[in-house]
């Protein structure tokens, strides 16, 4: 477990968000991330920066080890990767968020006849609605990559009102199959920081109760 004790500004520029309709946000400083939880073969513990923009309508999730490959004598278990990541969140009681949107950075180096596949899925805890997004690469393929979830797939998933305690919970994957033994692949290492980001838009709107 990883604790953040202070928000951190964004350290890159995002692209410009999707137009929206919704409430004005809290104020800085009423937001702060608790505690951020990671599991999975593509985040171990301590491979996993999350960083929280200063208007807090933003979180980057920052993957140093999320690499999925495919090839001859690479093992089976490098063709998956997995992460489950959990915030806790703070903030003021009297308004609840949605997951708005979301982008995806990273490079792909992928063969003809292998097939790549980035799929998230957002969901809070507790709660049965969710919402999941998927991308395929389709070799061959080679360079870095924006992937941008528009608001339409992605702003069903409602947080509780309330304060504290609600967990936001992103399942994602990444996995490369193949139709030719001897072709090769390689999905979500950035070629230039070899980091993989993700970035989570959010919307913020009062509760009616």
């Amino acid at each position: 477990m990883k604790w953040l004790l202070a928000l951190v500004p964004l350290v890159a520029a995002a692209p410009a968000l999707t137009s929206y309709q919704g409430d004005a946000p809290p104020t800085p400083g009423q937001v702060k991330i608790l505690k951020v939880g990671t599991g999975g073969t593509g985040c171990p513990q301590g491979t996993v920066s999350t960083i929280l923009s200063e208007d807090q309508t933003v979180v980057t999730l920052i993957y140093d080890t999320y690499v999925a490959s495919i090839g001859p004598g690479i093992a089976v278990t490098e063709q998956r990767k997995n992460c489950q990541l959990t915030l806790e969140l703070q903030y003021p009681g009297g308004f609840q968020y949605s997951i708005l949107s979301a982008d995806y950075r990273g490079y792909a180096n992928i063969e003809k006849g292998v097939t790549g596949t980035l799929k998230s899925t957002y969901y809070f805890a507790g709660l049965a609605p969710q919402s999941s997004t998927e991308y395929t690469f389709n070799g061959p393929v080679t360079g870095d990559y924006l992937k941008h979830d528009e608001a339409d797939s992605t702003s069903t998933v409602m947080s509780p009102c309330g304060s504290k305690g609600n967990l936001l919970n992103i399942n994602s994957q990444i996995r490369l199959t193949s139709t030719n033994s001897k072709a090769t692949g390689l999905l979500t290492t950035d070629s230039t920081d070899l980091k993989f980001k993700q970035v989570v838009y959010v919307q913020w709107q009062k509760c009616n109760q």
